[in-house]
C-alpha cells in the first residue's frame, strides 16, 4: 500500500513539474509573440522606408535623364509613354 502511495506522490510531484513548465511556456510563448508582432511592425516601417526612397531614386533620375544627362534617353521616353497611357486610363474612368 505504502508503495501505491509513493508512486501517488510521485505522479502528483511530476503532474505538478509539467504545470509550472507548461506555464513557463506560456509565458515565453507569450514574450516571443509580443516581439514578434514589434518586429513586424519595425519591418513594415522599415520596407515604406525603402520604398520611399526607391520613388525619390526613380524621379531624381527622371529628373537627370530630362534635364540631359548621360543616362538612357530612351528610358525617359519609355517611363513618359507609361505616365501617358495611365493618365488615359484615368481619364476613360472618369468620362464612364
Amino acid at each position: 500500500m505504502s508503495e501505491l502511495v509513493e508512486i501517488v506522490d510521485s505522479l502528483e510531484n511530476k503532474v505538478s513539474k509539467l504545470l509550472h513548465k507548461m506555464e513557463l511556456l506560456h509565458q515565453v510563448n507569450a514574450k516571443l509573440k509580443k516581439e514578434y508582432e514589434l518586429l513586424k511592425e519595425e519591418n513594415e516601417l522599415k520596407q515604406n522606408a525603402i520604398n520611399e526612397w526607391e520613388e525619390k531614386y526613380d524621379s531624381l533620375k527622371m529628373a537627370n535623364t530630362m534635364l540631359g544627362s548621360n543616362t538612357s534617353k530612351t528610358e525617359a521616353k519609355l517611363k513618359i509613354n507609361t505616365l501617358i497611357r495611365e493618365l488615359d486610363v484615368c481619364i476613360a474612368k472618369l468620362a464612364d
